[in-house]
């Protein structure tokens, strides 16, 4: 049998005495050379140069948050009547309408109208565009994030993010191009079948650690570089002797870019250069105790951000209000509502919204009538209507896409599906969703499989 010829990155490991590794860091900035992508320039002129992408996991109800009905509380009680209502999920949901236990008021000069869970991102309006019109097809946690995240109900595809570093690839080479905040959940990152440098990097699995294992455990820094020569040497026999398998690729990448790491994310991560406004900004401190856990990955995340990389998705865990949906969406919102808009502020603050897309996303809404009953309600998957919003590059700040009826239960107007936000999201970042494909198991796969569309009403 003849041995396989060496590939580019073996070929470069096995000069300099073994030590190619670290020359190869300049190169692994460039996607061409880290991966199999075949885009050499965005398709179109892109709008958004980075991305953060927040997930609410569970179910933000948007009847409580920023999609204003003021028939549910006018109809509190009564029978909900309406043609093609779906069957209830739990089998625990009444027919009775639940009117908000939350006010409304309008905020900004475009007046939109945003409950008092949201006051801070209320504040922002001006900057978002809302999206209520959106629909999904599944009304379980599971198969609603991997749409969400992967265009599928199935699970295996790869994350919006990884396609957009599949595409695009990283501006800083110290530093992973895809990050994941606040969650192990692993759907969130997955590469699935795109190759494995594309997979998302797991940052605040430990709350009280940006990330694990970045102290060196060696006492002098030339004792862990004789372990990674060796370490190295043994990665480069085992790769020969597997006819250049990918996954030790990437893995032999990944202790490569863990050695840089060491120095590049204590460096990002630290808040001690921030100023006391900023800090105050995000809701950071030991004095703001329901803030202070996100506001830090949201300070991070800028931080990551303005150091070049390319996706950030921060999940705020704890959405499934079944029951008792008042004082548990209460104390969610306080969590996130003041990081979030800090962020957003600092961003536009330091000129950077202008090519920052920020996306903040749910698998699904809540139904307008009640579940659980008693003093204590809640409401159950309601995935046939709810909102999403976004802010920053490309888009038409200060308005809103879409309606639902007087219920909150399906579109009446500019339907939004979840294939149209990947579609619009991937254009933003300058991809045309219809030619970023990657051929596996003898068909070319799409973020947007064969759907998709521009919602152009909201881009700029």
């Amino acid at each position: 049998m003849q041995p396989s010829p060496p590939s580019r990155r073996s070929f470069l490991q096995t000069s300099a005495s073994g030590f190619g590794w670290l020359a190869l860091q300049s190169l692994l900035a460039d996607r061409s050379f880290g991966s199999q992508v075949q885009l050499t320039t965005p398709h179109l002129a892109p709008k958004a140069k980075r991305v953060v992408w927040f997930f609410l996991d569970g179910g933000l109800s948007h009847l409580d948050s920023f999609d204003h009905k003021p028939r549910l509380n006018q109809d509190h009680g009564k029978p909900l009547q309406i043609a093609g209502k779906k069957e209830d999920i739990t089998g625990r949901t009444t027919n009775a309408i639940l009117g908000s236990p939350f006010a409304f008021q309008r905020y900004g000069e475009c007046g939109k109208m945003v409950s008092d869970l949201f006051p801070n991102i209320g504040s922002c309006v001006d900057d978002l565009t809302f999206l209520h019109g959106v629909h999904g097809p599944s009304p379980d946690h599971e198969s609603a994030i991997g749409m969400l995240h992967g265009g599928s109900l199935l699970q295996g595809f790869p994350s919006v993010g990884s396609w957009a570093h599949y595409g695009l690839g990283s501006e800083n080479q110290n530093l992973p191009g895809f990050v994941v905040m606040g969650s192990r959940k692993r759907m969130y990152r997955t590469n699935g079948f795109l190759p494995p440098v594309h997979q998302g990097s797991p940052f605040f699995q430990d709350p009280a650690r940006p990330l694990s294992d970045l102290v060196m455990a060696e006492k002098i820094k030339s004792l862990q570089q004789n372990k990674m020569r060796a370490v190295g040497q043994l990665d480069r026999d085992f790769l020969k002797s597997s006819a250049q398998n990918q996954i030790i690729e990437a893995a032999i990448a990944n202790h490569e870019k863990a050695y840089v790491m060491q120095d590049a994310v204590p460096e990002a991560t630290d808040l001690t250069k921030e100023t006391a406004a900023t800090l105050a900004l995000y809701g950071v401190g030991t004095e703001r105790k329901e803030t202070d856990e996100f506001g830090r990955q949201c300070l991070v995340a800028r931080r990551l951000l303005e150091r070049g990389v390319r996706f950030i998705e921060i999940v705020s865990n704890g959405w499934d209000q079944h029951g008792d949906l008042k004082e548990k969406h209460a104390q969610n919102a306080r969590a996130i509502d003041r990081p979030i808009a800090g962020l957003l502020k600092d961003l536009k603050g330091r000129g950077l919204l202008e090519d920052t897309l920020v996306v903040f996303a749910t698998e699904f809404g809540r139904t307008p009538n009640t579940e659980g009953g008693g003093s204590k309600p809640g409401r159950d998957h309601h995935p046939w209507g709810f909102t999403i919003w976004m802010a920053g590059a490309g888009l038409r700040p200060g308005t809103s896409h879409g309606q639902l009826d007087d219920f909150g239960y399906f579109p009446v107007e500019g339907a939004v599906d979840i294939h149209d936000i990947h579609a619009t999201v991937l254009h933003l970042l300058g991809i045309d969703h219809e030619r970023l494909t990657y051929r596996y198991s003898g068909r070319d796969f799409r973020l947007t499989d064969v759907h998709g569309k521009l919602v152009k009403e909201i881009l700029a």
